[in-house]
């Protein structure tokens, strides 16, 4: 896919990963960014950089947006969903509890490798992401498990900054992230509808 314009990604959207980080959940979106050029396609490789012995994978549904949303309602939002994408919020994780943000443990290049978009279905709430490492399933998650369904995040990041075309929001990741080493390969499927697999090496 293009390249988005930003990429606005949703933090702790899944019970059971915020509790199996130790964290509570939310009572409203946790939001972040990751930067543009942190963004892959399938069969681009993951770099592990030096600066971090803890990267991990972060299997995702990826929103890629249709057209300009500012301070939208949540049913105006679900309009503008033009495309699902199988995406992986790769994160250094000992640089995201060191830092008191997460911009670095989020933004190292090859950190965003995203599959090819697809036209949404008629239901959201049943999309299923699955993540699998070298075949082995890691991650399941489904749409309807989400703390914030994705026509209510949209909206609300829509009232802190303006979505515009080809922009992507990251939805938030299930339970089961786990490290990855040299040699892996992660695979990121939305059933049915998306997919990216990116093999894992040391950068450098």
């Amino acid at each position: 896919m293009n390249r988005p314009g930003k990429i606005v990604c949703l933090g702790r959207n899944y019970r059971d990963h915020a509790a199996e980080m130790g964290n509570d959940v939310p009572t409203e979106p946790l939001i972040f960014l990751k930067p543009p050029s942190s963004v892959i396609g399938s069969g681009d490789a993951i770099l592990l950089p030096p600066q971090s012995s803890q990267v991990e994978h972060e299997g995702e549904i990826g929103i890629v947006i249709g057209r300009r949303l500012r301070r939208v309602s949540s049913e105006e939002a679900r309009t503008a969903v033009k495309s699902i994408v199988a995406a992986n919020d790769v994160t250094a994780r000992d640089l995201q509890r060191s830092d008191s943000q997460w911009t670095r443990a989020k933004g190292f290049d090859t950190f965003c490798p995203l599959g090819e978009p697809v036209d949404p279905p008629a239901d959201l709430s049943g999309i299923t992401v699955v993540t699998r490492v070298n075949g082995v399933e890691r991650q399941r998650g489904v749409v309807s498990d989400m703390v914030f369904s994705i026509p209510d995040a949209l909206a609300y990041i829509s009232h802190v900054m303006t979505l515009e075309p080809g922009d992507l929001v990251l939805t938030g990741s299930p339970a089961g992230v786990g490290k990855l080493s040299p040699g892996d390969e992660v695979e990121v499927e939305v059933l049915g509808l998306s997919r990216v697999r990116n093999p894992v090496t040391v950068e450098g």
